[in-house]
């Protein structure tokens, strides 16, 4: 047991998990944004590019309601996001090839370049956090955090 009478376990790592996520998120993403786009203001506009991304690896096409999944938000907040990313030049929206009534999104060079350089940011921010571990301990962990993050299809 441990001090708060919780069982102690060999491998604790939902709350370590979760310690990191509410830790980090919100510093992360605000100092991405700011370094990707010159303002703190547009976090929405990675977070859309991201999810599109994302969206169209694990389906045939990113809708509304892809990014609205992997934001993990309700239809009309995606829909938000969706608009103002499109409205700044890194989305495009076209009648969905599957369903008329649905629109397709894709990333526009504009945002493909936002999406590379917060891909590359975030392999810094990776290479910062664990710059004392050894080659196999970060090998080990980049496979680990990729096959949970692949397996939930995010």
């Amino acid at each position: 047991m441990t001090a708060h009478g919780l069982p102690s376990t060999a491998c604790d790592g939902g709350p370590a998990l979760f310690r990191l996520v509410r830790f980090w998120s919100r510093r992360w993403i605000n100092r991405a944004s700011e370094e990707q786009t010159g303002e703190t203001r547009h976090v929405q506009h990675i977070l859309a590019v991201e999810a599109v991304d994302t969206g169209m690896d694990t389906t045939e096409e990113a809708t509304v309601g892809t990014v609205a999944h992997q934001l993990g938000l309700d239809h009309s907040g995606a829909s938000r996001i969706v608009k103002d990313a499109t409205k700044a030049g890194y989305l495009t929206r076209a009648s969905s090839e599957q369903d008329r009534r649905r629109a397709s999104l894709q990333l526009t060079p504009h945002g493909e370049n936002l999406l590379a350089g917060s891909r590359q940011w975030q392999r810094h921010a990776f290479d910062e956090l664990t710059v004392g571990w050894d080659d196999y301990d970060r090998r080990q962990f980049a496979a680990y955090l990729t096959r949970l993050a692949d397996e939930l299809g995010v």
